[in-house]
């Protein structure tokens, strides 16, 4: 990973931290992203993406599952706009995805409490309804279809 990828490299340390030292550090990460300006998100969400498949699938699933239980108690304009990050990112670069172990991110987010998936699952179907036609096509494509059927898409 590149010197420069700082959003990267603090993903990579948060996924070996254990929980109580990971979840809140994450959680303020996650809030100042918020304060960033476009050009910054992107970087973030960019890196991110170079980064996840980078880490021991077994430190990266407690990441991402403690990512989701974080986004799923954002406000919902705050959930949504962490989402549309990360889907407007995958719609650019749809090969950044094949490097991630899909089943292993959907047993996470399949691990959630039912409110917390339900939160999710409203959250990305809205998104995905509110895309142009040809975007919401090539995201259905990328998006396996045993994951469909839990997310209700």
């Amino acid at each position: 990973m590149s010197e420069d990828n700082h959003a990267g490299n603090i993903i990579v340390n948060l996924a070996s931290l254990p929980d109580f030292l990971r979840t809140p550090i994450l959680k303020k990460r996650m809030i100042e992203f918020f304060s960033k300006d476009e050009a910054d998100k992107k970087e973030i969400i960019f890196n991110a993406l170079e980064a996840g498949p980078t880490i021991p699938f077994l430190n990266f699933s407690k990441l991402f599952k403690s990512w989701l239980k974080i986004v799923a108690n954002l406000s919902e304009e705050h959930r949504e706009g962490m989402f549309l990050a990360y889907i407007n990112q995958s719609l650019l670069e749809p090969e950044k995805l094949i490097a991630f172990n899909l089943d292993g991110i959907l047993e996470m987010f399949l691990q959630l409490e039912e409110n917390e998936k339900e939160t999710i699952s409203r959250t990305i179907k809205r998104i995905i309804e509110n895309l142009n036609e040809q975007d919401r096509k090539k995201l259905l494509i990328m998006i396996p279809n045993n994951a469909k059927s839990h997310l209700k898409i």
